[in-house]
């Protein structure tokens, strides 16, 4: 780019970026998003959401990014003794996995979703994976 010869910007007479854009502006309103974006996410990791099957008989427990932290089976759910009701056990365990990944789920849509907002990589931005938790 040459230099104008009044020792002026030719940008800024365009009204102090291109096309009148106020660079600086779009680079910090950027940055404050990426923060937000970054707090919402360490929120998630941070929190703890529960599922559960059969009244209780099964839990699960989950960070907000999907993380199993724990198993919780009443005792008496099942008796153990047989090849049948062990893989009842798995699928309640697995049943409340789902339910406790849904509320996850949600719990990320209402945090990052709003945030989102149109970039590429998350759930239901245009672009965006269409799965659960496709950003993480």
């Amino acid at each position: 780019m040459t230099e104008d010869p009044s020792g002026q910007n030719p940008l800024e007479a365009l009204g102090g970026g291109l096309g009148g854009l106020d660079l600086g502006g779009l680079l910090q309103q950027a940055q404050q998003m990426q923060d937000q974006l970054q707090a919402a996410q360490q929120e998630l990791a941070d929190t703890i959401v529960s599922g559960s099957v059969a009244g209780g008989a099964v839990s699960v427990s989950l960070t907000g990014v999907g993380e199993l932290t724990g198993v919780t089976i009443t005792p008496g759910t099942v008796d153990g003794a047989d090849e049948e009701s062990l893989a009842e056990l798995g699928d309640l365990v697995v049943a409340a996995y789902r339910d406790a990944r849904a509320r996850a789920d949600a719990l990320a849509q209402e945090k990052i979703g709003p945030l989102a907002g149109g970039m590429p990589g998350f759930p239901d931005a245009p672009g965006g994976p269409s799965g659960p938790l496709g950003f993480v």
